[in-house]
């Protein structure tokens, strides 16, 4: 049987972790947290976007499921599942996403996202 995992979202494994405190409409993540860097499962409505902004830190991530258009620095591509990305320290990004996105993203820094008061 195969399963549709787009509309099954990440497992409960994952959503249990901490839900980060996002103000981007239409996104949702998960925070695992680390002694110096987080990493967020995030969820993506295909209407949001991240406006231009830079992070003192890098970012790596990967797409697991739906497609994005990412900008870093000057250059804009789209990415695609099993697509990954990097994103220096201090280098501007935005993004915008063209269909439900799951993304995976590695920040460089501990307190990326606060988690989400209950």
């Amino acid at each position: 049987m195969e399963v549709d995992t787009l509309k099954q979202g990440f497992p409960k494994v994952i959503t249990d972790l901490p839900e980060a405190d996002i103000q981007f409409r239409g996104v949702k993540g998960w925070i695992a947290q680390g002694e110096s860097h987080q990493i967020v499962f995030f969820e993506v409505e295909p209407f949001a976007e991240v406006p231009e902004h830079s992070h003192d830190s890098p970012q790596w991530g990967i797409v697991v499921e739906g497609k994005m258009e990412l900008t870093i620095g000057d250059e804009t591509r789209v990415y695609e599942k099993g697509d990954e990305y990097f994103i220096p320290a201090y280098t501007k990004h935005s993004a915008k996403f063209l269909s439900k996105c799951r993304p995976i993203d590695f920040f460089g820094e501990k307190m990326r996202y606060k988690p989400k008061v209950r």
